[in-house]
């Protein structure tokens, strides 16, 4: 926690530095494709290929000093889960699946351990906050996509359970991760990038808490949303599997994350100098950042 702080103390010393010396900072932009995935309750693997997706990203890069540098950032990702995957027989009689797109807009601060004007590589880690957008998705059995929010398939937003409110498609997520960037040429750089986003809601996969009563969820949403709840009696041999209690458990108590794995290529942007801005034999002005000890 201590060196946590001590970061962020740095950090507000070069940024303050920085914005008086703005036009020495250096400014890149640049592109992030690799793949996505997510953990919930459709998910039964911490990575697997049968539910990676691609993503991809682009941003732009300001260091403020050698080891600083913040980042905003442009993404698109997919992810998905389903329950034909599940280690054991219960989930896969489950039979529950989804699909979402989701479009994030991020800014993080970096610290890289070495400075890339002295060392041609460098290890760094990441923390920021992101604003995204999901909508859960799954196939009917006619084989349409449907969209899940609005069903309340585990009676969000209905009267009977007002202790379930409806989801926001749009929520805010922390975040973090860490990557390796190599400075090919003075102005490109390439990159291998883990980022994780700790998100706020259980609801990524429309998949969260119990089944509600079958009468109430009719009433309220129609038959679709009936239909899309529950899903076991769809499988070969159990097409005469009644609906479950009101109660019986449907999903876990965790809340969901998505995270990617990525490859990165950014170049450095040309600027101009102010007389005097810059220090002999430095490459990105003001204050230079002390290293942490």
């Amino acid at each position: 926690m201590f060196r946590f702080i001590s970061s962020c103390l740095l950090f507000g010393c070069c940024f303050l530095a920085g914005l008086e010396q703005a036009t020495a900072q250096e400014k890149s932009i640049g592109l992030l494709i690799g793949m996505s995935n997510y953990t919930g309750d459709l998910q039964y693997h911490r990575y697997t290929f049968q539910e990676s997706h691609p993503a991809v990203g682009l941003f732009y890069d300001q260091s403020f000093c050698p080891h600083f540098a913040a980042r905003a950032m442009l993404s698109y990702a997919t992810i998905s889960g389903d329950d034909r995957y599940g280690k054991d027989s219960a989930t896969i009689l489950r039979n529950l699946s989804f699909q979402s797109h989701i479009v994030e807009l991020q800014a993080n601060v970096r610290y890289m351990l070495w400075d890339l004007d002295q060392k041609p590589i460098t290890p760094y880690v990441f923390v920021g906050i992101a604003l995204f957008h999901f909508n859960p998705t799954a196939l009917d059995t006619n084989g349409q996509r449907v969209k899940l929010q609005p069903l309340s398939t585990e009676g969000e937003g209905l009267s009977a359970y007002p202790d379930r409110k409806p989801y926001h498609l749009t929520q805010l997520a922390i975040p973090f991760g860490g990557g390796v960037l190599w400075a090919v040429s003075p102005r490109v750089r390439f990159g291998l990038e883990i980022g994780l986003r700790k998100t706020f809601t259980d609801y990524l996969d429309d998949v969260s808490k119990t089944y509600v009563d079958e009468t109430t969820l009719l009433n309220a949403r129609g038959p679709l949303a009936v239909r899309m709840a529950y899903r076991t009696n769809r499988l070969p041999g159990h097409q005469s599997d009644p609906y479950p209690p009101n109660g019986t458990p449907r999903g876990g108590k965790y809340k969901d994350w998505y995270y990617y794995t990525a490859l990165t290529v950014s170049i450095t942007l040309p600027h101009s100098k102010k007389p005097g801005s810059m220090s002999a034999g430095s490459q990105h002005g003001g204050i230079p950042c002390p290293p942490l000890k």
